[in-house]
């Protein structure tokens, strides 16, 4: 079956990876007070037949995060042009990786590596994107690495981007310091202070308010409380993920808590003098690596 799924379990969570489906999760579900409960939307049956990552429980984002506006961008004297892969959208988003299948390179019962690899074409940087998955008693923990094999620099940003259960009562909380206002094209026009419905120090919760910004100046650390289920997670980023992208359509049953390192139109943002992008010009042979840990615990012990 082409996109079987591989279970990973610990004594109180299990995660369901589909690497043949863009390297996405499945499913994640942890144990609260004698039930299972999902932390990640869990993907249904078709989704998963169909191996359909926008329907799973999350993708990785290589080589770029979010949008790159037209799908061109100029770097290092080359003009690159890439598919506009989510139409009627007059971008190309999420980059590469999500819509390649990626193959298992070891496995064991609670920890598994699987990598993608591009040798050219429209993107012209050929490269090699591992993750890894290791499921223990702090949690889950996703690491995402992508090596340069070609011969030239290559620009670059990683991510991952997980949909969470939506409840009327869910809560987000993190510290950033600034965010993305954006225009009708959901593209990055002023970098500014967030606004008061925005202000995600303060918690917010995704059913009252419709956010689909990038905020810079994260601190790696978040919350998502589900008060009706008794459940928090913390999720917890290593430095490299900067950027954090929160995206709360109305009328959903989910919403996205996105670790990422550059910002929305990166390279073309560095490429007109910005130097506060994310974008990371990746010489040949060198690799970029970050991980991302999810921790659920009860919000109150029993």
């Amino acid at each position: 079956m082409p996109h079987s799924l591989i279970t990973l379990r610990s004594p109180s969570a299990e995660c369901a990876v589909a690497p043949a489906a863009g390297g996405s999760i499945a499913r994640f579900a942890a144990t609260f007070c004698g039930r299972r409960i999902d932390l990640l939307r869990p993907a249904p049956p078709d989704a998963v037949a169909a191996g359909d990552p926008r329907r799973m429980g999350s993708f990785p984002l290589v080589p770029f995060s979010n949008r790159i506006r037209g799908g061109r961008f100029r770097f290092a004297g080359r003009e690159v042009a890439l598919p506009l892969n989510s139409p009627p959208m007059p971008h190309a988003i999420h980059g590469l990786g999500f819509q390649a299948p990626w193959r298992a390179v070891s496995e064991g019962a609670a920890a598994l590596a699987i990598e993608h690899r591009h040798e050219g074409g429209a993107w012209p940087y050929p490269y090699v994107a591992r993750q890894s998955f290791v499921l223990g008693p702090g949690g889950l923990t996703v690491a995402i690495e992508v090596e340069n094999t070609g011969r030239e620099a290559m620009p670059l940003g990683i991510g991952w981007h997980p949909y969470f259960p939506r409840t009327p009562r869910a809560r987000l909380t993190a510290k950033v310091a600034g965010m993305w206002q954006t225009d009708a094209e959901v593209m990055p026009v002023t970098l500014a202070d967030p606004p008061a419905t925005h202000r995600l120090d303060g918690g917010v919760r995704p059913e009252a308010v419709a956010m689909d910004n990038c905020f810079t100046g994260w601190d790696g650390r978040a919350a998502i409380e589900w008060p009706e289920w008794n459940a928090r997670l913390s999720l917890t980023a290593d430095p490299l993920f900067r950027f954090l992208v929160v995206f709360t359509p109305p009328g959903r049953d989910f919403f996205c808590v996105e670790p990422v390192s550059n910002c929305t139109d990166a390279f073309n943002l560095a490429a007109a003098g910005r130097d506060d992008t994310g974008m990371i010009a990746l010489s040949p042979g060198r690799s970029l690596r970050g991980a991302i840990t999810l921790k659920p615990e009860p919000l109150e012990k029993p």
